[in-house]
Parts: C-alpha cells; sequence; structure tokens
C-alpha cells in the first residue's frame, strides 16, 4: 500500500461513518413519526373509537355531540401529514442505504486491488537479491583517467572497493590505503577517485549493477558499484 492510499482509506472511513450517522438520523426520525401517528391514532380512539373514514355528523345532519369534533378534525389531519412525511423519510432511508451498500462494495473491490497488489509485490520482493549497501558514492572523474576508461561514472555507488566494504569502511582514508598498497602492481597512472561516504544507504532491488576492475594501477583490486537509474 502507498502512502497516497492512506488518506484516501482515511476519507473513505469518514465518509462511510458519516453515511451511517445519517441513516441512524433517518431511522430516529422515522420513530418519533411512528410514535406521533400512534398517538393521534390515540386520540381518535378516545373518541367513542372513531377512525378516519367515520361520518362526524348524525343520522339528522347534526354535528355529532358524543365526540370532540375539534380533536377529531385535528388528529385526523395530523395523522395524514405524518404518513406523507412517513413515506417521503423512508424514500430517504431506502436511497442512503443503496448508496452505503454502493460506498461498501466499491470499497471491497478496492481492498481486494490493494491485497493483491501487495500480495505481488511481497513476490517480487521475496524473488529480488538482497543487495550489499553502499558505504561511498562517486562524486567525480578525472576525464581520461583509468576510472574513467573502466566505465565508473558520478554517483555510481561503490559497495566494495578491493578489501573495503561496508562491513568495514570508516573513511576514505581505508580507501587510500588499499591504493597505496596496490601503486606499483602494474605500471600506469595512480586512479584519483573522489567519493563521498553516505551512512544508512539502502539499496533498491532495481538497481543495476556493475562488477569493475580499475586500470592500470589498480587492475589488482576488485571495484563493486551500483547504478543508480
Amino acid at each position: 500500500m502507498s502512502g497516497e492510499d492512506v488518506p484516501h482509506r482515511a476519507e473513505s472511513s469518514e465518509a462511510r461513518a458519516a453515511a451511517v450517522s445519517d441513516i441512524q438520523d433517518l431511522m430516529r426520525r422515522k420513530e418519533e413519526i411512528e410514535a406521533e401517528i400512534k398517538a393521534n391514532y390515540d386520540v381518535l380512539e378516545s373518541q367513542k373509537g372513531i377512525g378516519m373514514n367515520e361520518p362526524l355528523v348524525d343520522c339528522e345532519g347534526y354535528p355529532r355531540a358524543d365526540v370532540d369534533l375539534y380533536q377529531v378534525r385535528t388528529a385526523r389531519h395530523n395523522i395524514i401529514c405524518l404518513q406523507n412525511d412517513h413515506k417521503a423519510l423512508m424514500k430517504q432511508v431506502e436511497e442512503a442505504l443503496h448508496q452505503l451498500h454502493a460506498r461498501d462494495k466499491e470499497k471491497q473491490a478496492r481492498d481486494m486491488a490493494e491485497a493483491r497488489e501487495e500480495a505481488m509485490n511481497r513476490r517480487l520482493a521475496s524473488n529480488s537479491p538482497v543487495l550489499p549497501q553502499a558505504f561511498a558514492r562517486v562524486n567525480s572523474i578525472s576525464p581520461g583517467s583509468p576510472a574513467s576508461i573502466a566505465g565508473l561514472q558520478v554517483d555510481d555507488e561503490i559497495v566494495e572497493f578491493g578489501s573495503v566494504n561496508t562491513q568495514n569502511f570508516q573513511s576514505v582514508q581505508n580507501v587510500g590505503t588499499v591504493v597505496q598498497h596496490s601503486e606499483g602492481m602494474v605500471s600506469g597512472e595512480p586512479c584519483e577517485v573522489g567519493v563521498s561516504p553516505q551512512e544508512g544507504y539502502n539499496p533498491q532491488v532495481e538497481n543495476h549493477w556493475s562488477r569493475w576492475t580499475a586500470q592500470p594501477s589498480l587492475l589488482a583490486l576488485l571495484v563493486l558499484a551500483q547504478r543508480l537509474l
């Protein structure tokens, strides 16, 4: 998983939490409306069990005197309005649930893709060789020098120079000592290579490796360098 995926995951989690919270609010409002509808039906029940459709006049056409007409009319009106609100609210709940399901499905697909990518990266890493650490970097090469002829380039990482490697390297004087002890072994001019130590360098798997032999005065020295692309 890359660093860019972390904020994306956080945003997805926050969006889902917000969606769930919205649905919970809608469900609470639904329960409130249903409670209000029941309360208004209880009012009708208290008025001689009159319902939503019973006439409010007697057989002679006069207003009924056995019920509170104002309470009945008010309760009926409230019930109609609340039922309309309930219907609209249930539509919102349905849409919110569909959106939440779609978001969860998208997240599941994304998680599966990330898991496959991570597994592939682990397989690639396990099949890649473990490369030694570099202890120095070439920062300059004299034109026409043995190092230049051998193919060394600026910014090449040095992981081994003769007997010097990352395990025993302490300073550039170690390299100088190896050079001094090697001078005269083969005729030719000394090879001057400027290097700068680099602590804690961890080479990437993608780096290309080359084996170099400095010519001619350092013919006996084995220089192992990695080239950063």
